[in-house]
């Protein structure tokens, strides 16, 4: 697989830190949600910044350079899809996002306080990022097997997102060592499941920490399913970044808009991820900070009724109550039989000096 410590333990996205110990890097995929619509696109930008997402994500290709203008067999999608029974070439041309408007999403998305990058599927789009100082490149997950383009991606400095659905094993150490034969030690690798939309079922998200420690690098998820219970968990088991496909409105329809979050959506979304994260903790034994003014209320031991000097002390006249002032209730057997040194009032907190 991978050698331990090839890889930066954390990765730093335009002064973002992300890994082990950070809140989850939330990530808006915009896709093909802009349904063709520059003000479209831009709305959602300034929609995913008020839902406190980290970064707005764009895809840079053309439908000419990701397949052919044929209608052969495979070039017709046949699966259960969104997408059944149109030709590729045609889902690219109406679902890409044109090179024009990349300068002018980049300035609104820095402008509403947002990272902004990219999915190139080609030289070319990366060398268009390049121009536009993206701070990272992300490989999606169909092109997780091009290893020459996720050398050309490492080639520039940058760290990487790596979206990992559909590859084993072997599959994902041939796109880390590509990174590395690149000179790029920062990595940020994408649980996914490549089904649109996918079945919670089938997230497996245990592979999560596995594949941490695996291949030493942070993990994250990109998800697919709806609504926001899976990204949620995926945080719970120590994701360090979440992305998911987010929309302005479910009409008109997008390419993708049948699995995207609406902006309520992605509101709840970044909240429960952050809360799954931060109840992560760390290994802790007692009472937690805000727990320490409960310990009062605890039980213990009390006199339930007056108790008369040199009378037996008996479970009629002491009982384990709340609050928690007198002696442990571990120590009734002990006390049990014990004569009172002088009398008790019902209501005292039992102690030691009381007893002979």
């Amino acid at each position: 697989m991978t050698t331990p410590g090839a890889f930066a333990s954390e990765v730093v996205i335009a002064g973002r830190p992300i890994g082990p110990g950070h809140p989850p890097f939330m990530i808006a995929e915009m896709s093909a949600n802009h349904g063709g619509d520059l003000d479209r696109a831009l709305r959602i930008i300034r929609q995913a910044a008020a839902a406190g997402a980290d970064a707005i994500k764009f895809q840079a290709y053309t439908a000419d350079m990701l397949t052919l203008d044929h209608d052969g067999p495979g070039f017709v999608i046949e699966s259960d899809s969104p997408w059944k029974g149109e030709r590729l070439y045609d889902l690219y041309k109406r679902a890409a996002t044109p090179y024009e408007w990349f300068p002018q999403l980049f300035a609104a998305a820095h402008e509403a306080g947002l990272i902004a990058f990219a999915s190139p599927f080609d030289a070319g789009a990366v060398a268009m990022l390049q121009s536009l100082d993206a701070p990272a490149y992300k490989i999606a997950s169909f092109e997780a097997v091009d290893t020459e383009l996720i050398a050309c991606c490492a080639a520039t400095g940058k760290p990487l997102i790596i979206s990992t659905g559909m590859s084993d094993e072997r599959e994902i150490a041939d796109a880390l060592e590509a990174v590395r034969g690149a000179g790029g030690r920062e990595v940020v690798l994408l649980k996914c499941t490549s089904a649109y939309p996918a079945d919670a079922g089938e997230a497996n998200l245990r592979t999560i920490p596995a594949m941490a420690a695996r291949f030493d690098v942070p993990v994250g998820l990109s998800d697919h399913t709806l609504g926001t219970a899976v990204s949620a968990a995926a945080c719970a088991l120590g994701a360090c970044a979440v992305e998911k496909h987010v929309i302005d409105a479910r009409e008109p329809s997008t390419a993708d808009s049948e699995f995207s979050l609406l902006p309520d959506e992605l509101y709840r979304l970044v909240a429960d991820c952050r809360d799954a994260a931060a109840a992560l903790g760390a290994v802790h034994f007692g009472p937690a900070k805000r727990e320490r003014q409960s310990l009062a209320f605890r039980r213990s031991l009390y006199a339930v009724r007056p108790i008369a000097a040199g009378e037996a002390i008996s479970a009629d006249n002491v009982r384990s109550v709340r609050p928690s002032f007198g002696l442990p209730v571990k120590t009734f057997r002990e006390l049990l039989g014990r004569r009172a040194r002088t009398a008790i009032d019902a209501g005292t907190p039992m102690s030691w000096d009381l007893v002979e």
